[in-house]
């Protein structure tokens, strides 16, 4: 079984996570949306809530999975029995980031691979911070997000 890892924050989770992750479940027998918790990180949206949109986001589909996870992500990979980290980039810069990180999971990971999407360009300016400012400033961000993800 061809399992991944879709990891982030998901803080909120937008229609271009949305997108990446519908399309690298296709890919794979079982993807893994897991969310990263960082006891430095401020959130704006706890655990819970989270985990609540990215389970009714993706309730259609039996193969994608969501979870949560402290730690490494290579560690965490390898308790759910992964080889394959997915991410998404949305420009030069994500990619340049990303890359960094995928060298250091794989090697980390003992062979880890990191594969990459590239967003769909009417989502490549979508961003959590974005939104989180948008939402932040009292403005309604309902455009970039998941129908399921009403934020009152």
């Amino acid at each position: 079984m061809k399992i991944a890892v879709f990891p982030g924050s998901f803080d909120p989770i937008t229609s271009g996570h949305e997108d990446l992750i519908r399309r690298a479940a296709r890919m794979f027998d079982k993807l893994i949306v897991a969310i990263g918790v960082n006891s430095q990180k401020k959130y704006l949206f706890d655990l819970e809530q989270r985990i609540k949109w990215l389970e009714a986001v993706f309730a259609d589909d039996d193969s994608i999975e969501v979870a949560h996870y402290e730690g490494l992500t290579v560690r965490f990979c390898k308790e759910v029995g992964s080889s394959f980290i997915v991410r998404g980039l949305r420009n030069s810069s994500d990619f340049e980031y990303e890359k960094q990180i995928s060298q250091l999971n794989n090697i980390l990971g003992e062979g880890i691979e990191t594969m990459f999407l590239v967003s769909q360009p009417s989502l490549s300016h979508i961003s959590s911070s974005i939104v989180r400012e948008i939402l932040k400033n009292n403005g309604d961000a309902s455009a970039l997000l998941p129908k399921q993800v009403v934020i009152t």
